[in-house]
């Protein structure tokens, strides 16, 4: 029903749309999507410079925050009339640094009306090179892309659609220019400095991606193409970024001494006061990886995040995938799994209305009741926990860091004690669906201790606000004394939840 939900409601509409928030500009891509594929109809970017004055605290500014929330307010008049499923969200560096980014994710949130997914380093990596992939014109073999942000820049190796190499590091255009050009002012030593930074940044990855036979460089995202645009006005280069090109963009920044005596052809004033930061990591990086050229490429992340969205939207969900890989890599009892998913997914059918679950609660209960067990790779005792420790702090492709958090809570409260301050860490306003599928998936896993493999007959299942009803055949309960003992468990362990369950059985 939660599937069947969410095809209509997509399918009134073909447009979907990416919103890229960045650490130094947000961006939104629109696109119609239908059966001959994407095609961008929309294009909006502002630059926002989230990163911008963070202090000690690492907390966003009320300046930043306020640039902001004024661009998410324009973006949301676009997004007018869009649903959930047509849109995603995603929050980079900045986001998943700042202290008080939660406070800040719930204000944006209110004003541009979709969720906001933050996400890993290497997630980020991984769609950007989905995205870069996506709009080459040519393929000329193995690729390096390499992205400079404003808070991060993501190295990636691949071969055609293969991931070789993901790497995410922390320096961007923003954040190295406020570090190593306070104030504006830029000197040799200061340029040296910064470059020095960066290839020691880059040191512990140097010698992998050389062995990787690299015979094509992209670059993606705002950094550079700029640098690209200055290159080209300037007569450094007739396409691309070179090594001689960017020498002499170098020795042209440290000769203007400061960020408002740049007068370089091609250099926008809203790019201008991050510019050297990037310069100075773009040269580390073509110094440190011997790249005598750079290809310029249209796609980076939000395309990217395009891509994966119209794949969940036509059922080739890389988040499904990635649980898929987990239950071949950890040798998961898959029948017991997807048995386990099966009365789930049956129960939450039934409770879906009164206890208002989305379509996205739907799919984070499948993927936990399909990787309850995977804490059993460590130990089986206290394997939950086991297992809610693998799935918080693994790099899951296809996941932000909230469905990570989801999911790792849930397997953390299918069994024994019902500790409801485990949802503390999730964002308040999914706490209670949370709490509320973590009680449908211990219900599942109990009706299934046996692991007959057979179908649970439940004859009825209701809720309301926090109380259950489960009402199950006599016959059926009375022959299975262990699953009987621990629903009775069940009853005591939510009712210290704050849940009253009842089971019911027939004559």
């Amino acid at each position: 029903m939660a599937n069947e939900v969410q095809q209509a409601s997509t399918s009134l509409r073909p447009e979907i749309a990416a919103v890229d928030l960045g650490s130094n500009s947000f961006h939104m891509i629109i696109a119609s999507d239908d059966s001959h594929g994407l095609s961008v109809i929309d294009r909006v970017r502002e630059m926002v410079r989230l990163s911008a004055d963070m202090d000690h605290r690492n907390r966003i500014s009320p300046a930043a925050e306020e640039r902001a929330f004024s661009c998410l307010a324009n973006f949301s008049e676009r997004l007018k009339g869009f649903s959930d499923e047509q849109v995603v969200v995603v929050g980079t560096n900045t986001l998943r640094m700042a202290s008080n980014s939660q406070s800040f994710i719930q204000r944006a949130e209110q004003i541009l009306g979709f969720p906001i997914e933050i996400i890993s380093g290497i997630e980020e990596a991984r769609l950007i090179y989905a995205g870069v992939s996506y709009s080459l014109q040519e393929d000329r073999g193995r690729r390096m892309v390499v992205d400079i942000g404003g808070g991060s820049t993501e190295v990636i190796v691949g071969d055609g659609a293969k991931l070789l190499d993901l790497e995410s590091l922390y320096m961007g255009c923003v954040s190295y220019t406020q570090r190593f050009m306070p104030k504006g002012k830029i000197d040799k030593k200061k340029m040296k400095k910064a470059i020095l930074a960066a290839e020691v940044e880059l040191e512990p990855k140097i010698r992998k991606i050389k062995s990787l036979d690299i015979v094509d460089v992209i670059g993606s995202s705002g950094t550079a193409r700029a640098i690209e645009d200055v290159v080209v006005a300037e007569g450094w280069s007739e396409g691309g970024i070179t090594w001689p090109a960017i020498q002499k963009l170098r020795d042209a920044i440290i000769e203007a001494g400061r960020v408002e005596n740049l007068t370089l052809s091609g250099l926008s004033e809203e790019r201008k006061p991050v510019f050297p930061g990037g310069v100075a990591i773009m040269y580390a990086l073509f110094q440190t990886l011997d790249v005598e050229l750079m290809r310029i490429s249209g796609g980076a992340l939000r395309e990217g995040a395009l891509i994966e969205l119209s794949g969940r939207r036509h059922k080739l969900d890389r988040r499904a995938e990635t649980v898929n890989e987990l239950l071949n890599r950890y040798h998961l009892d898959v029948e017991q799994s997807e048995q386990v998913k099966s009365t789930a997914v049956a129960l939450f059918e039934k409770a879906r209305r009164d206890w208002q679950f989305t379509w996205r609660n739907h799919n984070t209960l499948c993927w936990a009741a399909q990787l309850h067990e995977i804490g059993l790779t460590l130990a089986h005792s206290q394997y939950h926990k086991h297992g809610a420790y693998i799935l918080k702090h693994m790099e899951l492709a296809g996941f932000s860091r909230q469905e990570k958090d989801m999911l790792s809570t849930l397997v953390r409260l299918h069994r024994r004690k019902f500790d409801v301050q485990q949802v503390a860490g999730i964002p308040r306003e999914n706490r209670a669906a949370v709490t509320r599928l973590a009680i449908l998936l211990r219900i599942a896993v109990v009706l299934n201790r046996s692991r007959y493999q057979e179908a649970i007959p439940i004859v009825d299942f209701s809720v309301h606000e926090r109380s259950i009803k489960l009402t199950l055949p006599g016959d059926w309960f009375e022959s299975r004394p262990l699953t009987m003992a621990d629903l009775e468990q069940e009853v005591m362990e939510l009712r210290k939840g704050g849940y009253r369950l009842e089971v019911i059985t027939t004559e």
